[in-house]
């Protein structure tokens, strides 16, 4: 079983790519909608967070982990990876990549949570990819709780996206990553406002075909992975808006569990 979190809705965007790139494999699903959003708090604490979650899924029966969330892969990754021995994948690191695949004139934007800015893992990837790499970053710190919300098609959403992103449209961008697993439900405005020149890197996209690869050469453990296409979801918080946006975002019909960890 595939485990994948995130602080809410927004990481059942990695999941929706996982079921489309390799359907078949069971995914067990926990949205912290309890404690959204993770940007704004403490690297202490979303660490902590951080691993509770993960020993929430592997309780569930996981035996591969995607941290479906920019805020905790750029801060908790590195704690995460020394203290469980199942394979983890963040979502970072496969944006970064296929960002400097995409680029051509190396001239990049990142917009993310106010965390994952002020970490500045963005950056220090890139730089250390390609040192004459330009990159330009800007922090959205409404954009989660708008989609959490549900205000995907709203005016004062689009408002918000042209008055955060005016900043990187002035450096004249080429590529710009999507750092938050929220924002690809946001896509199509963001798009609108930065011109449809820019190419724009969804981290869900990117992280699918990591673990994709990583199946691929490791038969040993996809073999422990179930193959009955079942996905089971649960929340830390029942919200009136979570079923709506994830049934959107999935396509289908869900029922989900509520569970205090």
């Amino acid at each position: 079983m595939i485990g994948i979190f995130d602080s809410g809705v927004g990481g059942l965007t990695v999941a929706r790519a996982i079921m489309q790139q390799i359907p078949g494999y069971d995914i067990v699903y926990f949205g912290d909608t309890a404690r959204t959003p993770y940007g704004t708090k403490s690297a202490e604490t979303v660490i902590g967070y951080t691993i509770s979650n993960i020993e929430f899924l592997l309780s569930r029966g996981a035996k591969l982990i995607v941290i479906a969330c920019n805020t905790a892969s750029s801060v908790a990754t590195a704690p995460v990876l020394k203290q469980f021995s199942v394979p983890i994948f963040e979502v970072i690191t496969p944006a970064v990549e296929l960002a400097v695949q995409a680029s051509k004139n190396l001239n990049f934007g990142i917009m993310g949570t106010r965390a994952t800015i002020t970490s500045g893992i963005y950056e220090t990837k890139i730089i250390e990819n390609q040192p004459r790499a330009r990159v330009y970053s800007v922090a959205c710190p409404l954009l989660v709780p708008l989609v959490e919300e549900g205000w995907l098609d709203k005016a004062e959403t689009a408002m918000i996206v042209k008055k955060y992103l005016h900043p990187l449209k002035t450096r004249q961008i080429d590529t710009l990553i999507l750092g938050c697993t929220h924002y690809p439900l946001l896509k199509k405005v963001i798009q609108r406002k930065i011109g449809k020149r820019v190419h724009l890197i969804d981290s869900s996209i990117s992280v699918s075909n990591s673990v994709n690869a990583f199946l691929a050469a490791n038969s040993q453990i996809d073999r422990r992975l179930g193959r009955n296409g079942q996905l089971t979801l649960f929340v830390s918080d029942v919200t009136d808006q979570f079923k709506k946006i994830a049934e959107m975002t999935l396509k289908t019909k869900i029922t989900f569990e509520c569970i205090r960890i």
